[in-house]
């Protein structure tokens, strides 16, 4: 578990790198922990100029929890090779069909597929890191 809580932060700290490009690129409006707590008024407590590393401290922190469930899972399963990414893939697909609607996330509402497409890869990259490359 332990070990999944560092791979999970690392990874989420992976998906900030891909998220970056993928917002440069014009692929992605708003990266979704930015739109969770812009659009929901979450961390209103914190200062505007923080409000940023808030946002990225808050990712990390739940990549974390969700690589120390990873880490939790049966061994036989984590071992495999499709393990990670395809944890990472359905950590996202839930956030997509359950968390985004619920908050009343724009992006929820819109068809944007080459937005959801990066959200694939970088989670995709997430389920790289917390399973381990395998």
């Amino acid at each position: 578990m332990i070990e999944g809580l560092w791979r999970g932060a690392v990874g989420a700290m992976a998906m900030t790198g891909v998220r970056v490009l993928s917002t440069e690129l014009g692929l992605v409006e708003r990266p979704p922990p930015q739109a969770m707590v812009r659009e929901t008024g979450l961390l209103r407590a914190v200062p505007p100029e923080r409000l940023r590393a808030a946002e990225e401290l808050a990712h990390w922190t739940y990549g974390a929890g969700g690589g120390a469930v990873f880490g939790m899972l049966p061994g036989l399963l984590r071992s495999r090779p499709w393990a990670g990414p395809l944890y990472g893939l359905g950590l996202w697909l839930g956030f997509e069909a359950a968390i985004a609607p619920v908050l009343g996330l724009r992006h929820s509402q819109e068809p944007r597929p080459l937005e959801r497409l990066a959200f694939a890869a970088d989670h995709t990259v997430y389920g790289l890191v917390v399973g381990r490359g395998r």
